[in-house]
C-alpha cells in the first residue's frame, strides 16, 4: 500500500503546471501589447508627409513649405 499524497512527482507536476500558465499569460500580454504598438505606429505619418499634406491643403505657402522642408532635412 502506498502512502497518501503524490510525493515528489505530484509537487513537480503542480509546479510545472503553474509555470506553463505563467508562460501562457505572459505570451497573451506580450501579444496584446505588440498589437496595440503596431496600430499606433502604422497611423503615424512622417514629418515630411504631414508637411506635404498641409501644403496641399493650402495651410502653408511655398516659401514656408520650402523652409520647413530644409529644417527637417
Amino acid at each position: 500500500m502506498m502512502g497518501g499524497g503524490y510525493g515528489l512527482f505530484g509537487g513537480l507536476g503542480m509546479g510545472f503546471g503553474a509555470i506553463i500558465w505563467i508562460v501562457v499569460l505572459g505570451l497573451i500580454v506580450w501579444a496584446v501589447v505588440a498589437l496595440f504598438n503596431n496600430r499606433t505606429t502604422l497611423r503615424q505619418d512622417s514629418a515630411i508627409e504631414i508637411l506635404k499634406q498641409r501644403y496641399a491643403r493650402g495651410e502653408l505657402s511655398k516659401a514656408e513649405f520650402e523652409q520647413a522642408k530644409r529644417d527637417l532635412a
